[in-house]
């Protein structure tokens, strides 16, 4: 299998099952001098981990993190990081009774037409399992980028349900399970997660994710556009099935006079009057926000029984047991923030060999 890595000059590559004794990558690029520790990954992989309220998957997994090279005495040293996370909490036999039957909305189908074998167990690579790993890298990243450059993520919807912007505050996002900036929103969200969580149902969600402080000029006109690159990374997250930046698919309702990011001259240059473009124009920043949302669907294991076939072509139902997220879109906010830091880090590092 193929396509393990990502990125150009900042580079990660994956490796590990959600089965497996372990997973873990290897972060290419990371300049030297950069001060890193464990705990400092551990942060962002604590929002990730699993177990953590009742409308997460109650897999109980630490996450903790080994770093195996790449830093000596505190710092960077310009060479490959190699980290590492053991599986402690893996419950197999909850996938025996499936090892033969293609599960609806996942990817065995595929996966066994592809390689004429599939890991049943959880997944194998196909498991968002391996987005702890991304969100390891993005902890690298945010080190690369620097102080002044936030990324910061927020769910905005689950389902029909949406947060009401004008009571947009992040700090709001660490104060509940939901990832919400909106205080009202969170006892909706409850309310209605409990009752899919109880029927054995899922629902999806989208996620925004928003970086302040990004300066102008990162990304290249036509192949190496800055939102090409983070539609790319969004998409590549398990259970994405829709990007956008900006205004995105809403921009397809305005008018050009209404889509139109005016400008005018203030003290430190050009202001823009709106940022329906999400701070990007012609594959460069602006130096305005960076904006991009994505959609993740329901999770596919579910209580209800669904019509599928076996490998061998039988018609048959399948009820997926085992522990999975009512709305994996939850834990997604963490893996988005860690893509967009990695997209940034790998253009800034882009912008610097050309441009100095």
């Amino acid at each position: 299998m193929s396509h393990n890595s990502f990125g150009h000059l900042f580079r990660f590559t994956t490796f590990g099952e959600s089965h497996g004794p372990a997973i873990g990558c290897v972060v290419d690029g990371t300049p030297p001098g950069i001060p890193l520790t464990e705990a400092d990954i551990q942060i962002d992989l604590n929002k990730r981990r699993p177990g953590q309220s009742k409308y997460t998957t109650q897999r109980q997994e630490p996450d903790t993190v080994k770093i195996l090279s790449g830093v000596f005495e505190g710092v960077t040293t310009g060479t490959p990081i190699g980290l590492m996370i053991e599986n402690v909490d893996q419950r197999s036999k909850d996938y025996s009774d499936i090892k033969d039957k293609y599960r609806p909305g996942h990817a065995d189908y595929t996966y066994t037409s592809k390689y004429g074998l599939r890991d049943y167990k959880g997944g194998g690579r196909s498991s968002a399992r391996e987005t702890a790993m991304r969100v390891a890298a993005g902890a690298i990243a945010r080190k690369i980028l620097g102080p002044d450059i936030h990324v910061r993520g927020a769910l905005v919807q689950m389902g029909e349900r949406h947060i009401n912007r004008d009571n947009w505050e992040w700090s709001q996002v660490k104060k509940n399970p939901f990832f919400s900036p909106d205080a009202e929103s969170v006892s909706e969200f409850e309310g209605y997660l409990d009752g899919l969580r109880k029927s054995g149902s899922s629902i999806g969600a989208v996620i925004e994710v928003v970086a302040s402080g990004v300066p102008v000029g990162w990304g290249a006109p036509i192949y190496g556009k800055l939102d090409q690159d983070l539609a790319s990374a969004m998409m590549s997250i398990n259970a994405v099935k829709g990007v956008e930046i900006g205004a995105g698919f809403g921009a397809a309702a305005l008018t050009g006079e209404q889509n139109a990011d005016e400008m005018r001259s203030g003290p430190n240059g050009p202001e823009f009057l709106a940022n329906n473009a999400g701070g990007i124009l012609g594959g460069i920043s602006t130096g305005q926000d960076v904006v991009c949302r994505f959609a993740v669907k329901p999770t596919s294991s579910i209580l209800a029984p669904r019509k599928t076939i076996d490998k061998v072509g039988i018609e048959t139902d399948i009820i997926t047991k085992g522990r999975h997220d009512p709305c994996v879109g939850i834990r997604a906010v963490p893996i988005g923030e860690a893509m967009m830091a990695c997209i940034l880090a790998d253009h800034m590092m882009r912008h610097r060999a050309q441009c100095g």
